[in-house]
């Protein structure tokens, strides 16, 4: 039985989401202050973790940032706000996703098992791939370059590896998109964006001038197989 750690202060949606995500078959832990949701996220480590963003002691931002070095599985990040800055930060800072509030219950599970999917997809597979300096590990979902190893969050490393897969071939942000969040591109996503700059940045490539995952205007992403 997988485990869902839902981090909310507020004690009837906590509640309601429990029950909710409990009747469909999952474990679930509740936190209600972003100090001790760390705690839990480092001591049980659970498959998922369902993040609101306004906590007190700390708030889901500062939660995220912290454990994720650390925690590998997916965070799916709530948000009452409709402003874009506070999905592009949570994204920034290594939430694989985010929900907007009021929570819809079936987009909820929806999107919690597209995550769980993945991560359990990416964690079956035996396929290793190197290229160059470069070497990803699509089992235990681990990168290393030049021996050292990456901190790559579980969807930057999806974005990656499917890059990868790819390697030579541009990939569409339609593509990207589709796989990874499990819904259509509406020419507005910025999360894939977000994440390929991440990884850059993570695997020294210029973001200014990035030879290694190349933007290719109008197109999507090219995984430069040569260029490790």
């Amino acid at each position: 039985m997988e485990n869902i750690l839902v981090v909310e202060d507020d004690a009837s949606l906590s509640e309601w989401i429990s029950d909710y995500l409990t009747d469909h078959g999952y474990q679930v832990t509740v936190a209600n202050r972003g100090d001790t949701a760390i705690e839990l996220i480092e001591s049980d480590m659970p498959d998922l973790v369902l993040l609101d963003i306004m906590l007190p002691e700390k708030d889901g931002f500062e939660v995220c940032k912290e454990v994720r070095r650390f925690y590998p599985s997916p965070i799916l990040m709530m948000t009452a706000c409709s402003e874009e800055s506070d999905e592009i930060l949570g994204l920034e800072l290594g939430a694989d996703d985010y929900i907007n509030k009021p929570v819809r219950p079936r987009v909820l599970l929806a999107r919690i098992k597209a995550l769980l999917r993945r991560n359990d997809e990416g964690s079956s597979q035996t396929m290793i791939r190197n290229f160059g300096a470069l070497k990803i590990d699509s089992k235990s979902k681990t990168v290393s370059y030049e021996d050292a190893p990456i901190s790559l969050s579980s969807n930057e490393f999806d974005v990656l590896w499917l890059l990868a897969s790819q390697a030579g071939n541009v990939v569409s942000r339609t593509e990207l998109v589709s796989e990874l969040r499990g819904i259509e591109y509406d020419g507005f996503d910025r999360s894939i964006d977000i994440r390929v700059c991440r990884i850059r940045k993570k695997l020294k490539d210029d973001p200014n001038n990035p030879r290694r995952i190349k933007t290719i205007r109008g197109k999507g992403y090219l995984f430069t197989e040569d260029a490790w």
